[in-house]
């Protein structure tokens, strides 16, 4: 199947977006994909801000990107738009590193205010960087994610998301999965 970058632009280490993008990365794994994570706060800071494209750590999460087939994009939304610091590392990457690659685009944040900032904030800087195609993405309130911390929601790391906006996730991670060949069929509900 695919190999896929599924990318955490969250700065916290206790990040809701990130426990998302590892609860949708297990779906992915069972659909058949090769799924890499990549979270942007583990990159170094003076690299980042310093554009030090050079980096050894820069230079291995462009690589990453190039040998992917599809991307899953997670970001926090401030300020109406995604984190600056999924920002940094973008500007990093080569202008055409989406080139020939499916990409999922997915937010979450504190209100219904901030749900058009996939469409008006991050698909355009994903559709310049020349991705094929850009599935619809989706939008979670940060009160949906429980759980998925030092062994909340079950006992093993799991978070759990509102029954209506994981169904919702589901169906757009299966389209994702779809887009690049995956077995969406054989999946069961697993919120």
């Amino acid at each position: 199947m695919a190999t896929i970058l599924s990318v955490s632009g969250s700065p916290s280490p206790t990040s809701r977006t990130t426990r998302l993008l590892r609860h949708l990365d297990d779906r992915l794994r069972l659909q058949g994909h090769d799924v890499t994570p990549l979270e942007v706060r583990t990159l170094p800071a003076q690299a980042l801000l310093g554009a030090d494209f050079r980096h050894p750590a820069i230079v291995e999460a462009t690589a990453l990107f190039e040998r992917a087939d599809g991307v899953v994009i997670g970001t926090p939304v401030y300020k109406a738009a995604y984190s600056g610091l999924l920002k940094s590392l973008l500007d990093l990457l080569p202008q055409y590193a989406l080139t020939g690659k499916t990409v999922l685009p997915l937010a979450t944040g504190g209100s219904t205010a901030h749900v058009l900032a996939i469409d008006y904030a991050l698909r355009p800087v994903l559709s310049s960087m020349g991705a094929a195609h850009i599935v619809p993405g989706w939008f979670l309130l940060d009160k949906d994610i429980t759980g998925g911390e030092s062994g909340e929601g079950g006992g093993n790391g799991a978070p759990s998301i509102a029954p209506a906006a994981a169904e919702a996730l589901e169906r757009v991670t299966d389209h994702f999965s779809a887009a690049l060949g995956g077995r969406t069929t054989v999946l069961a509900r697993t919120a």
